[in-house]
Order: C-alpha cells, then sequence, then structure tokens
C-alpha cells in the first residue's frame, strides 16, 4: 500500500506524494521519483499501474502532484514553479527515513518527465542514478519545429527514454539523431506500434498487458544497472 506524504514546496503551501515501498525480497536499493503528464494527476490508471508494478519489481517509486493538480486546476503551472515543486519533492524524498541508503533516479511521463530533465540539467539536485522519461515530449503534436531539446545535453546522468513508435509529440526517428549527440549515450526503447502512452492498436496483435510488461521490465533492469557501484 502506498504511504501518503505532504511535501512543502513553499512557506504555507505543500503538494501530495504517495510513496510505494519496493517488495522486500526483490529490493533493488534504488528510488524512483515519477511527475505525472500535463493532463491528469498521480492518481491516473497510467501513473498508478507503473508505481505499483516497478515496486513489485523491487524498485520504489515515488508519485506526486504538481501544483496546479493539487488545486484541482486544468492549466499546468509555469515552468519556473513546476521545476520548484519537482525539486522540493527530490530534497524531501532524500530524507525520508525508508529512502535512506539507496540510490534516486527521476523522471515521469510527458510533462512529468520534460520537467525531471530540466531539473537534473540545473544545479543543485544532487547525484543521481539516472533519468527514465516516458513519452518525452520532444514538440507539440503537429509542430517538429518546437523542439524542447535544448537543456537535454547539460544532464550529466544517464537516461532512458521509453517512446512509443507511434508518438505524436516525438517519434523515435525524431528521438534518435538528438539523442545521439549526448553523453552519456542514452538508451532509447521503443514500445512497437505504441502511442504517446504507449497503447497499441487493437489489431496489434500483442495484447496491451504484454506491452506494459515489457515496458516495465526494461525500466527495472535498466534501473538496476544505473543503481549498481
Amino acid at each position: 500500500m502506498a504511504e501518503a506524504l505532504r511535501v512543502a514546496i513553499a512557506p504555507g503551501e505543500a503538494v501530495t506524494a504517495l510513496l510505494y515501498p519496493a517488495a522486500a525480497e526483490r529490493r533493488a536499493g534504488v528510488a524512483l521519483i515519477l511527475g505525472h503528464g500535463a493532463g491528469a494527476g498521480q492518481s491516473s490508471l497510467f501513473m498508478v499501474r507503473c508505481a505499483t508494478d516497478l515496486a513489485a519489481r523491487g524498485i520504489d517509486v515515488v508519485t506526486f502532484n504538481f501544483p496546479y493538480m493539487e488545486r484541482g486546476r486544468r492549466l499546468p503551472d509555469a515552468n519556473d514553479r513546476l521545476e520548484a515543486c519537482y525539486r522540493a519533492v527530490i530534497a524531501a524524498m532524500r530524507e525520508h527515513p525508508t529512502l535512506g541508503g539507496v540510490r534516486l533516479a527521476i523522471g515521469g511521463k510527458s510533462m512529468g518527465g520534460r520537467i525531471a530533465s530540466q531539473v537534473a540539467a540545473g544545479v543543485g539536485v544532487g547525484d543521481l542514478a539516472g533519468l527514465v522519461l516516458l513519452g518525452y515530449p520532444l514538440h507539440p503534436p503537429g509542430k517538429p519545429e518546437r523542439l524542447r531539446a535544448m537543456h537535454l545535453p547539460r544532464i550529466g546522468a544517464p537516461m532512458l527514454f521509453v517512446q512509443g513508435e507511434r508518438d505524436a509529440f516525438g517519434t523515435p526517428d525524431e528521438l534518435r539523431p538528438i539523442i545521439a549527440a549526448l553523453a552519456p549515450p542514452p538508451d532509447l526503447y521503443v514500445v512497437a506500434g505504441g502511442d504517446h502512452s504507449f497503447k497499441v492498436r487493437k489489431g496489434a496483435g500483442v495484447p496491451q498487458q504484454e506491452v506494459e510488461r515489457a515496458v516495465q521490465e526494461r525500466i527495472e533492469c535498466w534501473l538496476r544497472r544505473a543503481a549498481a557501484p
């Protein structure tokens, strides 16, 4: 069962976070903080399923709501406010007793992953085991010229991009030339036939549950390698 937490992000203001503890018999020694996408908070099916499955695989997972979602609003906060919230969650999790001694990775779904990458490109976040970016929003749909990648070369931590083959926010083919120039070289896992949320068409011949299981397995294996001494 997830542990509900309150994380202070400013004087008199806090957001809700959920800690999904890793299965004790499989604990990998790494915790992953995941930010949600722009249109759905940490209680969305995607976020809950991802966190629950990874915890069962031995990864401590933390999700949280950005301030606008916490207040029940639809329009995301400004970038600096989103980043400040993410930084506050990182700082709080570094102090959480359950996570003492474990490596910390960050990431998120779509917008949450973009904000995590911007935070990692800045200063003051400390050592990170890596970043897990789920459906990275490389550009707005239909606007490939508006790239959100200028900050990526400033990230010194390992990165895993999980990208649907049909992602309208940036296909794997669009990502490849960008990440090929980064150091250390990021990993890219392509969800065959998947859209922005990794959903495949009904006629794909592969059950959605199997697609999601493969994604979780790849994330688990990658995090275990990233967290290894």
